[in-house]
This record gives C-alpha cells, structure tokens and sequence, in this order.
C-alpha cells in the first residue's frame, strides 16, 4: 500500500498540472490564436497539450521536490524487494490512480471557462432542426 501510495503523490500533481495548464493554454490558443488562423477547436487542444507537455518536463523535479516536502519517503524495501512482481503493480496502480486523480483535480478551469461567440454560434446551429422537405411537392 506503501509503494502504491508513494508513486501515486507524484503522479497527482503531475496530472493535475498537465490538465490545468493545458486547457486554460488550449481555451487561450482557441480565443485567440484559434480564431485568428482559422484552427479548430481540436487543433487548439493539441497545441494547449504541447504547452503542458513542455510544462511537464520542467515542472517534474518540483512535484517530486513538493512530495519530500510533504513528509513522503521512499517505502523500506531493497532493490531486490522492489523489482517483485507485488512491488512492480503497486508502485503502476499506484501512478494510474495518481494521474487520473490528478487530471481529474486539473479540471476545476473548466468552472470558470465560459462559452465565447465562437462556440455559441456552433451551439445555436446545432440546435436548428434539420430542413423539413415536403415531398408532395417535390
């Protein structure tokens, strides 16, 4: 539970980092950028996700710097105890469960990113219903 625990705090705030900056990147490219090129909403995205994946590299060392700090240590076990099969599983649930928390956490922009002209007019015009064709008088 130890190895679990200890790989996954890393693995939060990397997640939660990489989400964070990569939506309010990708809604800031879409606004701007985005619209000024003509990109879509997805190729925003993509580049939002560049901006973070750079971000991560940086930001790395001081997730796992903020981890110590916090009091979490490396788990007792040799070398040896840890390239077992149990250890191997628990230290990757452990990272799965981190990161997935983590994006989760990373999501709370969202909250507060409200809808520009841009994406209400694609609203309004998926809200149209469809052209009605009388057949009898075609």
């Amino acid at each position: 539970m130890y190895v679990a625990l200890f790989n996954a705090l890393p693995f939060v705030g990397f997640g939660f980092l990489d989400n964070l900056i990569m939506i309010i990147a990708g809604d800031y490219i879409d606004a701007t950028i985005g619209t000024l090129l003509g990109i879509s909403t997805m190729a925003a995205a993509a580049l939002g996700n560049t901006i973070s994946d750079l971000a991560g590299i940086g930001s790395a060392w001081y997730v796992e710097w903020a981890a110590e700090k916090i009091g979490v240590t490396a788990p007792p076990l040799t070398p040896t105890q840890m390239e077992t099969p149990g250890a191997r599983y628990s230290a990757n649930a452990g990272r799965a469960i981190g990161v997935v928390f983590g994006c989760i956490l990373g999501m709370f922009p969202l909250l507060f990113i409200t809808c520009g002209k841009n994406q209400e007019s694609k609203k309004e015009e998926n809200a149209k219903p469809p052209d009605v064709v009388d057949v009898k008088k075609a």
